[in-house]
């Protein structure tokens, strides 16, 4: 497995446009904490961004030796609308182009509704012709809610470069099994891996809009705080399946401890947990 930081440190969790820190202090955060590669969104760069500011970055990030994990390409798809969300399958040709530049195979999508499926199909297909993967994340109010709608999903849009981004968290807010069962039944479809951490709460100040349980309120926790997701187990299922990809940590820091701590400490914690290819080999 590889670590991999994701640019959402440096967001706060309700706006997802703004980020607290440069994508050059980032990549530094990164290198300084062995990462080996940063996830992209386009809070620092994305389908607005002029094609100078994308080549910048990109041989930034490669003197640096870092790799891009993944990229998100607007701020629709991890703003999750109903509309807005999904818009980027119907013209994939600007976010692979993205992709490409930066030296990412892996990009994420957004569906909400089951007519996105023959839509994921086609970028799908366009995708692969340029090497390039397609993810959909466990997300609150989307296709990929629970884990059997999201194998449903899957198996409709029916190609060998469409997957999955598991994330915990989402599983857990939406009542669903998030351990080795679930892994198991993931794993043929496993692109990358998000962490982050929470606990839930009744009178938290966090919220996530569910379709299946509602609203759900819950407090923040640092990736290696206590109380909150059993990590040990994740990676244990993790190990059992024989996962090699990237394991993002996702969570946005901006308002809770610091991307800088948060970039620091969550390596530590993590590399307890796996054993993480070494970022310069």
């Amino acid at each position: 497995m590889k670590l991999s930081l994701s640019v959402r440190v440096a967001e706060s969790f309700n706006d997802k446009t703004k980020a607290d820190m440069t994508l050059e202090q980032l990549a530094e955060l990164a290198v300084t904490f062995g990462y080996h590669a940063v996830c992209m969104r386009a809070s620092q760069l994305g389908t607005h961004s002029s094609a100078e500011e994308v080549q910048r970055a990109g041989e930034m990030m490669a003197r640096r030796g870092l790799a891009v994990s993944m990229v998100t390409g607007d701020f629709a798809i991890p703003q999750n609308g109903d509309v807005e969300g999904p818009r980027a399958l119907r013209n994939i040709t600007p976010y692979l182009d993205l992709s490409a530049a930066l030296g990412a195979d892996l990009m994420r999508i957004c569906m909400k509704r089951s007519e996105d499926i023959q839509w994921a199909q086609r970028a799908a297909d366009e995708a692969a012709e340029r090497g390039i993967r397609l993810a959909h994340q466990s997300h609150t109010s989307s296709l990929f809610e629970e884990v059997e709608r999201s194998l449903e999903v899957i198996r409709g849009v029916d190609r060998p470069n469409f997957g999955l981004i598991y994330e915990p968290v989402n599983l857990d807010a939406c009542g669903q099994d998030y351990g080795r069962n679930t892994i198991e039944l993931l794993a043929p479809h496993l692109f990358n891996v998000y962490l982050q951490n929470h606990i839930e709460n009744p009178q938290g100040e966090g919220v996530l809009n569910t379709w299946c349980r509602g609203a759900v309120h819950f407090d923040h926790l640092p990736v290696w705080a206590p109380g909150g997701m059993n990590f040990p187990k994740i990676f244990d299922a993790l190990k059992a399946v024989g996962y090699e990809g990237y394991v993002t940590v996702h969570q946005a820091f901006a308002g809770l401890r610091g991307p800088a701590e948060a970039a620091e400490r969550s390596s530590a914690y993590l590399r307890e947990l796996a054993c993480f290819e070494n970022p310069l080999s």
